[in-house]
């Protein structure tokens, strides 16, 4: 037993009126210990059960992500004309609307902006399908690689993907307790923050509650990051929604925080989000929407990759973002930047064997 995470324990684990908010470095040796299991199982599990309870604090989330930037791997920068667009998605998944972040990548990709992705397989609480699991039904295996491996491909390509079981496992010994608990901790919140690049980046993350917001933005700002997106998008992730108005706020350099309003209805698009068909041929469909075809998944695809596109620096308003988007994909090179992804995985992965 630890006698020092004992104590932090006390500190988040006491009552409503006696309670303490941990500093910034002592959350962080908080997680520390958590991660290198010198705190016991159940101080663990209580740790996590008492964090989400109280609710973390914007300060203990910063200190967290040091622990995070300390441990975690990092691509390191590539010759790109933009900023490379890091997505923070949750790690459990989705369940009711098709993951549309591996098409948009390829749409960004196409348009020259690079791209990484990170996460898991599929994970408690929602057991949703995953991001590596979307990729695969392209046809790309992010599972076995290296970070050298990625860090070519990504060079290569413009795409990247941390697959966290492979890259960064001292996070994984803190996923068991996410089931047994029955509930996300105050983790899941950290992971979407979590930039695993070294370079110029935009983050992008999704949020579903408004108290998410303010304790991301104000971690954000104790580690002075300079650019990011925050959506409230589709089941928490950075895909707008097309069935009510997505709400973005923006953090520009030297600039405060704003927010966006983006209605479908203004850019003649239907009120209807792609559903997760779980009898559907998920690549075909996937697949379908690279080779041009006009389908709600495509339209979805267009809408997000329009304004990623935007943000990104590709394009100077949302309209021409998603005229730009189309285009990629009715002339397949977005269908051309998946087959160099391939291309480059079976090229990293042959010289490995």
């Amino acid at each position: 037993m630890s006698t020092v995470f004992r104590g932090l324990l006390q500190k988040v684990g006491s009552g409503a009126h006696t309670n303490k908010i941990l500093s910034r470095s002592e959350a962080a040796t908080a997680l520390d210990l958590m991660l290198t299991q010198q705190a016991t199982p159940a101080q663990i599990g209580a740790f996590l059960i008492a964090h989400r309870i109280r609710r973390p604090t914007a300060e203990e989330l910063a200190g967290m992500l040091d622990v995070y930037q300390c441990y975690g791997p990092q691509l390191t920068p590539i010759a790109a004309a933009y900023p490379t667009l890091v997505m923070g998605v949750p790690y459990d998944g989705r369940s009711r609307t098709l993951p549309l972040a591996p098409l948009t990548a390829l749409v960004l990709a196409a348009a020259g902006c690079p791209v990484i992705h990170h996460g898991a397989g599929v994970m408690p609480t929602k057991y949703g399908i995953p991001l590596v699991q979307m990729w695969e039904h392209l046809d790309v295996n992010w599972r076995s690689l290296s970070l050298g491996a990625v860090q070519e491909v990504f060079a290569r390509t413009n795409l990247g993907f941390i697959y966290v079981p492979r890259l960064f496992p001292l996070v994984t010994t803190l996923f068991p307790y996410r089931e047994q608990i029955g509930k996300r901790p105050p983790l899941a919140t950290l992971e979407l923050m979590w930039c695993p690049y070294a370079g110029e980046s935009i983050l992008a993350m999704g949020y579903v509650h408004p108290p998410t917001e303010g304790l991301i933005r104000g971690a954000l700002a104790l580690h002075q990051v300079p650019r990011y997106l925050l959506v409230k998008g589709l089941e928490g992730s950075p895909d707008l929604p097309r069935d009510r108005t997505a709400i973005i706020g923006t953090q520009q350099p030297g600039q405060d925080y704003d927010r966006l309003f983006l209605s479908v209805q203004d850019y003649e698009l239907s009120k209807t989000n792609a559903p997760l068909d779980a009898t559907a041929n998920l690549g075909l469909e996937l697949v379908s929407v690279l080779e041009g075809n006009d389908t709600e998944l495509a339209r979805s695809v267009i809408w997000n990759s329009g304004f990623y596109l935007w943000q990104g620096g590709v394009c100077g308003d949302m309209a021409t973002g998603m005229a730009l988007a189309k285009e990629l994909l009715v002339s397949n090179k977005a269908l051309d930047q998946l087959i160099a992804v391939q291309a480059a995985i079976q090229r990293v992965s042959g010289s490995l064997g």
